[in-house]
């Protein structure tokens, strides 16, 4: 396996636990930020699989709160099993990331978002393949889209037909962000040596560290849907989509993607990168355009070609706008037709 550190000032080092501190198998630990009325459910399903104080660190880290007394839910739910920490002031979610990873004392840790849960079995199954398989720096499962009621969307694509090491992962990887955060268990020591997120990323500083830990590790693949992603408008993903600012990061990440692979393959790579996202950012300006949000299609489109203006991406874009065009145009009619038979 290639070892490309890359290490920068942008990414803060991980420090070793200290000599003599008490190492638990497991470091849940929780980023949380005006997450309330989600963070329930987020310790239930961590607290239905506790395997107890000896085995599980789990930590709650919140980002200096202004709306929510998240303190107050997590002592009414798990008393004193889930320490509670906070920023004196708001650091922005990567430099909790980061805070998360300091406090950490397990051999594996975990980040779980104070909005995203964990399914029944998703400890076991990910220390199962940790303790079979030395060599992997990290463990990911599929993962499920829910909503801001909880109810389930959609359960992402499998990567391979059965659980195990993945082959030519990297390229795959870099091509694509695949792996969601509460999907994903990674070796505390991968950390320690890679160090943390990268600074200059706001949305997409996930997607550069598993890269990152692709290009230096194998990884593992559960094929079983054992963790649970909520979107919802009041996200990180929801906000930026409408400022523009994830297509943004997204080019930051590719530039610094490209560094980690191969240099016979690193252009090709990055071309199908760009193409894909491009593809991607034209196909969620789209949806905006249905849905009534003229100035956030605007910026997505204006974006997402700034990604690639390929044959394929001018041809999808086209044939994209005439189809939602028409749409628009079908439940306008149908909307003229309602009215008149209401009257």
């Amino acid at each position: 396996m290639q070892h490309k550190t890359n290490l920068e000032p942008y990414r803060d080092p991980v420090p070793p636990v200290p000599e003599g501190v008490e190492r638990p198998i497991w470091s849940v630990m929780i980023p949380t930020y005006n997450c309330a009325r989600y963070l329930r459910e987020t310790l239930t399903s961590v607290l239905s699989q506790d395997l107890g104080s000896d085995v599980m660190q789990i930590e709650v880290i919140d980002d200096c709160s202004t709306e929510d007394d998240l303190e107050q839910v997590v002592k009414e739910l798990a008393g004193d099993r889930v320490v509670f920490y906070q920023q004196p002031k708001n650091v922005g979610h990567t430099k909790n990331f980061q805070t998360c990873l300091e406090r950490s004392r397990g051999k594996l840790i975990h980040l779980l978002h104070g909005d995203d849960c964990v399914r029944d079995g998703f400890y076991r199954k990910m220390q199962q393949a940790f303790e079979q398989n030395s060599e992997i720096g990290a463990s990911f499962c599929r993962w499920i889209f829910m909503d801001e009621r909880s109810h389930w969307q959609s359960i992402t694509a499998l990567e391979q037909p059965e659980s195990g090491i993945l082959s030519n992962w990297l390229e795959k990887l870099a091509q694509m962000q695949t792996i969601s955060t509460p999907s994903i268990v990674v070796r505390r020591e991968v950390y320690e040596r890679l160090g943390g997120f990268d600074h200059r990323l706001s949305w997409t500083e996930d997607w550069e560290m598993w890269t990152r830990i692709a290009a230096n590790y194998s990884m593992w693949y559960e094929v079983e849907p054992l963790a649970l992603y909520r979107v919802h408008s009041a996200s990180n993903t929801g906000r930026y989509k409408q400022t523009g600012e994830n297509i943004q990061d997204v080019r930051r990440s590719i530039e610094i993607i490209k560094s980690y692979l191969p240099e016979t393959s690193a252009d090709r790579v990055v071309k199908k990168t760009r193409e894909n996202w491009a593809l991607i950012t034209l196909e969620s300006a789209s949806r905006m355009l249905i849905e009534g949000n003229i100035a956030d299609t605007v910026i997505q489109m204006r974006e997402g070609l700034k990604f690639s203006q390929s044959m394929r991406v001018i041809w999808f874009g086209t044939s994209l706008l005439l189809k939602t065009g028409f749409k628009l145009v079908w439940q306008s009619l149908r909307r003229g037709m309602s009215f008149r038979l209401a009257r």
